[in-house]
């Protein structure tokens, strides 16, 4: 449930189009569906401008089944992260239109309606063993209605590199910098850029990195100012929060009423 269709539904009774007993069925689960092993939130979308987005880590196929059965059809993306194969062929049994993203090791289930696709979003790697995180902070991006540009395998170890691809940044909306090691590429780009960076700290590297610590508090420890930095290995999270910066200014957001719930 979003602003959107709840506006649709209540203008269609409004009209006489659509039934009393059709708006009740469509509020039927409101605001969750308890499934007994997971209370699925479809009010969230009406909360917070997007649809609950599940973690299949720790979840059986058959739970991750029927949690995307019971958010699918909604009009809305559906993602599964951090899953695997296995959880797929059962979700897919009774939702054939998911596919699955092997590099991200995500379920995604498009929305009926096109979502307005906003541009403005880069998401760029050091290195190339970064690019399942990447693509899990791309993903998530693109099914917001922000569809990054992929800039890949730029780290500092190769500067030159990076200055090639100083007209993309330049132009971006919102940058985000996934990578592992030291992390240096974060204050780099934070010093050559106006927009805002969304910092990914990954769990490459050697012993002393510690399985990404080394990269976090490097990011955390930037000289360059302009810098947010979310959980090691945390796309979904970097994406999430690049989307919604990019669509701050935008009036096309899906998810939102026709005029914007705060004032700036």
């Amino acid at each position: 449930m979003d602003a959107y269709n709840l506006r649709r539904q209540l203008d269609d009774l409004r009209a006489g189009t659509r039934s009393v007993e059709d708006v009740l069925e469509f509020l039927r689960d409101y605001p969750y569906e308890d499934l007994d092993f997971a209370k699925v939130d479809h009010h969230r979308p009406l909360r917070t401008g997007f649809p609950e987005v599940v973690l299949g880590k720790g979840k059986s196929p058959t739970q991750v089944a029927g949690i995307v059965r019971s958010l699918g059809g909604r009009g809305h993306p559906v993602l599964v992260t951090r899953t695997d194969r296995a959880a797929f062929e059962v979700v897919r049994e009774a939702t054939p239109s998911a596919n699955f993203n092997e590099l991200a090791a995500a379920i995604v289930v498009p929305a009926d309606d096109s979502i307005p696709s906003r541009s403005g979003v880069v998401v760029l790697t050091a290195g190339t063993a970064d690019l399942p995180v990447a693509e899990e902070a791309a993903l998530t991006a693109e099914l917001m209605g922000s569809p990054p540009l992929r800039v890949n395998d730029v780290g500092v170890a190769g500067l030159h590199r990076l200055l090639d691809v100083r007209p993309t940044l330049l132009a971006a909306r919102v940058v985000v910098v996934v990578a592992g090691m030291e992390a240096a590429i974060t204050s780099v780009v934070a010093g050559m850029v106006s927009a805002p960076v969304v910092a990914v700290p990954t769990s490459v590297g050697y012993g002393a990195s510690f399985e990404g610590m080394a990269a976090l508090l490097g990011m955390l420890n930037s000289c360059a100012p302009g810098v947010a930095v979310v959980n090691i290995d945390n796309g979904f999270g970097a994406g999430y929060l690049a989307a919604q910066i990019n669509r701050m200014e935008s009036s096309d957001n899906p998810y939102d009423e026709e005029k914007p719930r705060h004032p700036v």
